[in-house]
C-alpha cells in the first residue's frame, strides 16, 4: 500500500475524479450502515423503493450531492439479502467505498487502463451491471471494480479495451438492475484479483477480514482526488 500512495502522490497532476464534484461548493453526506443506525429499520431495508427513498431524502435534507462511506465498515443492512449469507459465517465486512447519488450519474476513469472483465451479477443483492478495470501503476497492476451500474454501461465492452483516464465508463444504475440497491456506485481496489472475472466479494466475513482488506486497499487514497480530501 506504501508503493501505492507513493504512486498517486507523485502522479497527482494525472488522476481524474471518479465523478462529478466541486470541493468549494458541493456536499458530501457520511452515511453509518453499522448497527449504530437505529433509523435502519427492517421495513426500510426491505423494501428498496423505501430504502432508497431513505437515502434520497438523507442527501436532499442535508444539501449533499452525493453521500459517501463503508470502507472496513461492519454492515447489518447485509442481512436483507441472503446473497451475503454462508453456512459458516455470514459476510458483513464492507471493502469498498461507496459514492450514493442519482441513477444515470456518470463514472469516470480515474486513469489510463483496460476494462479487465465485466458481468451483470444480477442476484439480490448484488453488483448487478459490473466493470473491472486494470490499470498500470508505475509497474504494480491495480484492479477497480466499479458495480452497481446502468446496464447500458457493460453493452458493447471489450476485454482488454482501453480507456483513457477522464473518460466516462459508466453510469449509477437504477434499482432494477443494480442488485436491487438505492442508486449509488461501489468502488473497490483489488491487486489480485484470484482468477476471477466480473465480479469480486465486495463484503467478507469477519473472520477473513485481514487478508481482504489487504488484498483490497482504501479508495479513499483515489478519492481524495475527486472529493479533494479523504
Amino acid at each position: 500500500m506504501e508503493d501505492l500512495k507513493a504512486w498517486l502522490l507523485n502522479n497527482a497532476e494525472k488522476i481524474s475524479s471518479v465523478v462529478d464534484f466541486n470541493p468549494a461548493a458541493d456536499r458530501l453526506y457520511p452515511f453509518d450502515f453499522t448497527v449504530q443506525n437505529h433509523e435502519l429499520t427492517d421495513d426500510i431495508l426491505g423494501d428498496t423503493a423505501v430504502f432508497s427513498a431513505w437515502a434520497s431524502n438523507k442527501l436532499e435534507v442535508s444539501g449533499s450531492r452525493y453521500g459517501i462511506g463503508g470502507y472496513n465498515e461492519h454492515r447489518t443492512i447485509y442481512t436483507r439479502s441472503a446473497h451475503f449469507d454462508t453456512e459458516e459465517e455470514p459476510r458483513r465486512l464492507h471493502l469498498g467505498v461507496d459514492i450514493w447519488g442519482e441513477a444515470g450519474t456518470p463514472v469516470y476513469n480515474f486513469y489510463d487502463g483496460v476494462i479487465h472483465s465485466f458481468r451483470n451479477n444480477d442476484q439480490f443483492g448484488d453488483y448487478g451491471a459490473t466493470i473491472i478495470m486494470k490499470y498500470d501503476l508505475g509497474g504494480e497492476v491495480l484492479h477497480v471494480l466499479y458495480g452497481h451500474l446502468s446496464l447500458a454501461s457493460i453493452k458493447g465492452l471489450q476485454e482488454g479495451e482501453f480507456i483513457a483516464g477522464g473518460a466516462q465508463i459508466a453510469a449509477l444504475g437504477n434499482q432494477q438492475e443494480n442488485g436491487q440497491w438505492p442508486p449509488h456506485l461501489h468502488m473497490q481496489l483489488i491487486y489480485d484479483m484470484e482468477g476471477k472475472r466480473g465480479d469480486y466479494p465486495g463484503v467478507c466475513q469477519l473472520s477473513k477480514s485481514a487478508a481482504y482488506l489487504e488484498n483490497c486497499p482504501d479508495p479513499g487514497l483515489i478519492l481524495r482526488y475527486t472529493f479533494g480530501a479523504a
